[in-house]
């Protein structure tokens, strides 16, 4: 389970090193692909086949949603190699994706982790403090 919120910096060449609480969860390794609300997703090996089998899945030739899915998310995806600090390198095409600087905030999103720009977690988390809208988000969830 991935949890937590924490800011790294992303040096020259566009390393990232990754929490080290999250580094045993995807020591089979990972994928990052783009993801929605503008962020990236880090993926351990196994949730990653768990979601391609499902976007393999869906009705490709019928529906024009199933197409954008799968190009989305592995159109923009790449294979996590880790050097011996933990970092990988990010490819510059991700984080122009994102326009991601120098700095990352990794936040934990249960079966993974995402990659926010500063100003863009800061903006969402601001967004997930307003009791009401709090309220209307988990309206209906069940929890």
């Amino acid at each position: 389970m991935f949890t937590g919120e924490y800011r790294h910096s992303v040096d020259a060449k566009g390393r990232l090193a990754v929490p080290a609480k999250f580094r045993a969860q995807l020591d089979s390794g990972a994928f990052v692909s783009r993801w929605m609300d503008s962020c990236l997703a880090i993926w351990p090996r196994a949730d990653w086949e768990r979601l391609a089998a499902k976007v393999a899945a869906l009705p490709t030739v019928e529906n024009a949603g199933a197409r954008l899915a799968g190009r989305f998310l592995f159109g923009n995806a790449v294979e996590v190699v880790w050097d011996a600090q933990g970092r990988f390198v990010l490819p510059s095409y991700l984080r122009d994706a994102v326009r991601l600087g120098s700095e990352a905030v990794i936040v934990g999103s249960l079966d993974h982790a995402e990659i926010w720009t500063p100003a863009g977690w800061d903006d969402y988390r601001k967004a997930l403090e307003d009791p009401g809208e709090l309220a209307k988000a988990f309206s209906g969830l069940g929890i």
